[in-house]
């Protein structure tokens, strides 16, 4: 059984997609001037992390920024 499952839907259906812990999974929802990268790994002590970037979508002129990197923890705040 994988370690990370990925859904999405769109106008030609739904698509799924699994990663395991060695390999992670990544994600990126985009237009064409905006858009959002997800990546999940699993770090050092077992933990799933999960990485967000804004991006500058299908176009791709300016560089991603990071908006955080997230843990189970940081659900507790």
């Amino acid at each position: 059984m994988a370690h990370f499952y990925a859904k999405i839907q769109g106008s030609r259906g739904e698509a799924t997609r699994m990663g395991g812990k060695a390999n992670g999974i990544e994600g990126h929802i985009r237009g064409w001037n905006l858009g959002v990268r997800v990546y999940g790994s699993v770090d050092d002590n077992g933990n799933d992390v999960f990485t967000v970037e804004l991006t500058s979508g299908s176009n791709g002129r300016k560089s991603s920024r990071h908006i955080g990197c997230y843990r189970l923890e940081d659900l507790n705040d």
